[in-house]
């Protein structure tokens, strides 16, 4: 089950795959992480998905991922007396606080907070940005607007408020709920949406406590604008194009998803590119040329991961979406450019050991020509600032948490095996070569490069770098 390329492909799951021999086809097409929405996900299938999951990845005695995406909250207008109406361009039409049906005049607005945030001058768009109102009067617990761009608007249509920053947390009750069902689960990863501001990330993490990753869901210009201080407090984030491409000019979003893209690998933290990759193969047992070239883009800038939303959950080609991004992936990664295109995105690595020994280690296994990069890892950190480097070897993490092990399978690059910690020097070097020769990444004669911590299983301190030689029995020396 050794992936024959580096970025990982996370599909989320749903109506049409989220049965124990579907998931399975979903694994050995090259699924590393499985999302899970609770937009459409009780706490019962939240179970037993989580189940089928790990039974699988027993049997295939592969490490699989577990997302759990949080809905957020849930901005929508109330109903209309005759279920729609047709809003005119120029029209005046007003949201309010009276819950009465609604007509081509207004309608009922049951956020009170968006009453009272909005100022004149706003953006408001419904229905995934089809129809544009603008503030022209606020105050009296309503919004006068005029509308900018018409069309029908029906029962429950969602609002987006890309001008307006609304006094309100990413977590729902609902939201709260789900997260603690996600971490009594165990599950690897925490989707946050609705990210407004570094605070959010913050609630988020106090209910957490490292039993999950943290995942930031980039989905609001208010996040865009304090995109480096949210970066730095999460775990790993998504470019959730999406909800972008709603709230900020189209032709934005390109330019913004390589910046994150820059921005994470800066920092060293994980980035999913997410949303309409393969859009077209919901129907089709093909994709459009346009959308390999979109996956392709995001392999070329070096996303650690790629993500299919409606294309493995309900779409009617679920399996063949994850084997074609994985043929995209694999192509990319083989093109004669991109190794170029990855080395000329590379960060300067930060003062402190852990990134000096992971720069030189990719020096040295390529200056070399070694086998392999093999890096000890109890919390994860050590291998994610091994991926950092975007090395042109493989990368083969050994840690004796199997959470971390899960954890580590959205990160570029990574292959993760669970080991218990070596007792010694010289069982650490012997273990590296073994399993990188059992793992089949290197071969006896090959050279590998070892980098851990001492004292072993210490947390965060790589400050040792040892070259290795892998013998006839498959055991070490250095």
């Amino acid at each position: 089950m050794r992936r024959m390329r580096r970025v990982k492909i996370v599909a989320t799951l749903g109506p049409a795959s989220n049965d124990e021999a579907t998931i399975e086809k979903l694994a050995r097409a090259g699924a590393d992480v499985f999302r899970i929405n609770m937009s459409h996900a009780s706490h019962e299938v939240l179970k037993q998905t989580v189940g089928f999951i790990r039974n699988v990845e027993t049997r295939l005695h592969h490490p699989l991922g577990i997302l759990v995406d949080l809905q957020g909250p849930k901005l929508r207008v109330g109903r209309f007396a005759e279920g729609a109406v047709q809003l005119t361009s120029g029209a005046r039409f007003i949201l309010d606080s009276s819950d009465t049906p609604g007509t081509v005049e207004r309608v009922y607005l049951p956020h009170p907070e968006i009453l009272e945030s909005v100022s004149v001058g706003d953006r408001l768009l419904l229905d995934d940005g089809k129809l544009q109102l603008k503030a022209t009067k606020v105050g009296g617990g309503q919004v006068e607007t005029e509308v900018v761009y018409g069309g029908k608007l029906s029962d429950k249509k969602g609002v987006s408020l890309p001008d307006t920053l609304l006094p309100m947390g990413a977590l729902t009750e609902k939201d709260h709920a789900d997260l603690l069902k996600g971490l009594e689960a165990e599950a690897d990863w925490i989707a946050v949406s609705f990210v407004q501001r570094p605070e959010d990330i913050i609630d988020i993490r106090k209910i957490v406590q490292g039993r999950a990753g943290v995942m930031a869901k980039i989905e609001k210009p208010q996040a865009v604008e304090r995109l480096e201080e949210i970066i730095k407090l999460c775990d790993a984030f998504m470019v959730a194009r999406g909800d972008l491409g709603v709230e900020m000019p189209l032709e934005q979003v390109p330019g913004l998803q390589k910046r994150m893209i820059r921005i994470a690998r800066r920092y060293g933290k994980p980035v999913v590119v997410a949303t309409q990759m393969l859009e077209s193969m919901i129907t089709s047992p093909v994709p459009t040329r346009a959308e390999v070239s979109d996956v392709s883009i995001a392999v070329f800038e070096g996303a650690d991961a790629v993500m299919l939303s409606a294309e493995s959950a309900s779409g009617m080609y679920p399996v063949e979406a994850v084997t074609m991004m994985n043929k995209v992936a694999v192509a990319v990664e083989n093109d004669i450019n991109y190794r170029g295109i990855i080395r000329a995105q590379s960060a300067e690595p930060e003062a402190t050991a852990a990134d000096a020994i992971s720069a030189a280690t990719r020096q040295v296994a390529e200056t070399l020509d070694l086998a392999a990069i093999v890096t000890y890892t109890s919390s994860g950190s050590t291998a994610i600032r091994a991926a950092r480097e975007r090395p042109s070897k493989p990368i083969l993490a050994l840690s004796p948490n199997l959470r971390t092990v899960r954890r580590l399978s959205v990160v570029w690059g990574i292959h993760c095996v669970e080991s218990p910690d070596a007792v010694s020097l010289e069982d650490m070097v012997d273990r590296a070569c073994v399993i990188a020769y059992q793992e089949g990444l290197a071969r006896p004669g090959d050279r590998i490069a070892i980098t851990a911590g001492i004292p072993l299983g210490t947390p965060g301190a790589t400050n040792m770098l040892r070259i290795a030689f892998v013998r006839q029995d498959g055991a070490g020396s250095s």
